[in-house]
């Protein structure tokens, strides 16, 4: 099947206004015109200020700091492309701020992101682009096309680079253990999985157990996100109590809230690498943290999505 003749239109949303413009270097565009005001009582008002008529079009818009703001600029954004009479509006979503909110786990509360995909659908979202969802039944909650690309083999890639030896993969806690193996095959290594116990909704978790042969190795800590960084400085801790000679870290999306860089350069932690998923912390990047974009991958994507080509080879493994 042969894609669309027009090209490619990327409109960027406020929270991810330089990851935008890497996929459009990478596609050799430039990002299609918008505006977005916030007036005084905090309401936002979006324009498309481009000729969509009939076009297949591209928002790309991460979903953090502010975490609500973002989210209703993206819906705004979509109803506006859909009332320009875009012929397909795909959302570029590099981080899903909501999709921590994936089940209900105890009485009375809101499976905050089915809500979330809900409106998307609603307010005309024809297909959805994400990195790394938090959990892959996410993409269950849409009635719509979702892609969950993978971060991994660009992390991999930084870290193998590096010349890191002896090392062993730690998964933060079983459930991550699935995506975790892929790290561990991809650079050759074994896999441990660090036991711990979340007590509540402070962002917090307790390392109990390295479960695992660590000792005298190099500590390569994965994991999907990091928020206050503390499970990974509990985690670096517990494995330099075991006796590894060196903690690293990979993590795709750094949501970093004020206090996570103090913690990390407080830590045994020697490097911890993060994708450009996110560019509104509310922090100054620690020189321990390093950014690798993932603009390239998300461009061949929607280059891939607009010819009508296969999205899955990006991702042989």
């Amino acid at each position: 099947m042969s894609g669309s003749n027009d090209p490619i239109l990327v409109f960027g949303g406020s929270g991810s206004p330089r990851l935008t413009q890497r996929i459009c270097d990478y596609l050799e565009i430039r990002p299609a015109m918008g505006e977005v005001l916030r007036f005084s009582e905090g309401n936002l008002f979006v324009r498309v200020r481009e000729n969509v008529r009939g076009r297949h079009v591209y928002l790309v818009q991460s979903t953090a700091f502010p975490a609500n703001d973002n989210f209703m600029e993206l819906l705004f954004w979509i109803d506006a492309l859909c009332r320009a009479s875009a012929e397909s509006v795909t959302l570029v979503m590099p981080y899903f701020s909501y999709a921590k909110g994936d089940k209900k786990d105890e009485p009375r509360v809101s499976i905050r992101a089915r809500v979330c995909a809900d409106a998307i659908e609603v307010a005309g979202a024809n297909r959805v682009v994400t990195l790394d969802l938090h959990a892959p039944q996410i993409q269950g909650f849409f009635r719509r096309p979702v892609d969950d690309l993978y971060a991994f083999p660009i992390l991999c890639d930084v870290l193998a680079a590096r010349g890191l030896e002896n090392l062993v993969v730690i998964s933060p806690d079983a459930g991550f253990a699935k995506h975790a193996r892929r790290f561990a095959s991809r650079l050759g290594a074994p896999l441990a999985i660090a036991d711990k116990q979340r007590r509540g909704h402070d962002e917090r978790a307790e390392v109990v157990e390295i479960i695992g042969d660590v000792k005298g190795r190099t500590a390569l800590i994965v994991d999907d996100f990091t928020i206050s960084a503390g499970t990974l400085v509990d985690a670096a801790r517990a494995l330099t109590e075991r006796g590894v000679e060196a903690v690293y870290a990979a993590v795709s999306h750094g949501v970093f809230s004020p206090g996570s860089m103090e913690r990390i350069d407080a830590s045994p932690i020697e490097l911890l690498v993060v994708t450009d998923s996110i560019e509104t912390q509310p922090v100054e990047i620690s020189r321990k943290v390093e950014v690798v974009s993932v603009a390239p991958l998300f461009a061949e994507a929607i280059r891939r999505i607009h010819t009508h080509e296969s999205i899955s080879v990006l991702f042989p493994d």
